[in-house]
């Protein structure tokens, strides 16, 4: 078992305080640019649709404005699907996933659903490549009333308006081997407990609600996904990160219960999708492309059977 004292910051078996956290948040450098790479995405389909400033992050000295991309003849009467990227800002396919739909594909379901796409929910986390965000906070463990996490609550704001007219909320995201190399260290640091290592799935998977499981809808989203690349095998324990496999690529969690981000709503259909960049079997292109087709393919089963 690993503990602990193999993370850099902090005393073994004792949870981080201020100086700690303060410690942390100086070694976080940015190496990417939200504006660039999300914003001015954002800014060229102004003329499709409308884009809602939800909120913004005040971080000193820094800002970022919160986006959205919304159909723009929205249509009460219509179902809503709701696309959710970069919760995890070092999650890269997510974001990019979630743009890349909006520009190609989000007009092939004009007038039959409303479109809500948040593509980079964490930005200043995704400007350092990060799970958290500056005050050492998990998002996406947030996402409950009162939250601590500037980002979840400006999401949980934004859709309270719409929430109870979605059908479908797919949630993209990754799992990467920095995720056992720096992400759960830190963790466990931060807790003051100790980490028990695990293995990196090799290749795409879901998760599922295990208060409201939707079987088919997984596994007509797994379908569309291994067209594209490789579906994580179960480890020799049948599991998945920990989790019990319930089918090929699928595994559950309790959404509400966590703070997830895919449990924000009371779809009927929701789903959080994990790519591994890392795999030799995968490009960075795949990654983009496998989130693009479970986007596609969760509308389409939620449109069929709705």
């Amino acid at each position: 078992m690993t503990t602990v004292a193999s993370y850099p910051i902090g005393t073994p078996g004792v949870p981080w305080g201020a100086a700690e956290i303060a410690t942390w948040l100086a070694r976080q450098t940015r190496h990417r640019s939200y504006q660039q790479d999300v914003l001015d995405v954002v800014d060229t389909l102004r003329s499709q649709y409308d884009v809602v400033e939800y909120g913004r992050l005040d971080y000193p000295p820094e800002t970022f404005p919160l986006v959205a991309i919304k159909t723009r003849a929205w249509r009460n009467e219509l179902p809503c699907m709701l696309v959710t990227g970069g919760v995890h800002g070092y999650e890269t396919s997510g974001v990019h996933g979630a743009l890349r739909f909006a520009q190609q594909h989000a007009s092939a379901y004009a007038g039959r659903v409303n479109l809500v796409i948040a593509p980079c929910i964490s930005p200043w986390a995704y400007e350092r490549i990060h799970r958290w965000n500056p005050n050492a906070i998990d998002p996406n463990r947030s996402f409950r009333e009162n939250s601590p996490a500037q980002e979840s609550a400006a999401l949980l704001r934004f859709v309270a308006e719409f929430r109870d007219r979605v059908l479908m909320h797919i949630d993209l995201h990754e799992t990467t081997d920095t995720d056992e190399t720096e992400f759960r260290p830190a963790l466990a640091a931060r807790d003051g407990v100790a980490q028990t290592p695990d293995e990196i799935p090799d290749g795409f998977y879901l998760v599922d609600d295990s208060e409201n499981p939707q079987p088919a809808f997984q596994q007509a989203v797994i379908a569309a996904v291994a067209k594209v690349t490789h579906i994580a095998p179960a480890d020799r324990n049948g599991q998945i990160i920990g989790s019990p496999v319930v089918a090929p690529g699928v595994i559950q969690y309790p959404m509400r219960e966590l703070g997830l981000c895919a449990g924000i709503t009371p779809a009927r259909y929701t789903t959080t999708t994990e790519v591994y960049p890392d795999s030799p079997q995968a490009s960075p292109e795949q990654c983009i492309a496998a989130q693009v087709a479970a986007v596609r393919a969760a509308i389409d089963f939620a449109l069929a059977h709705a």
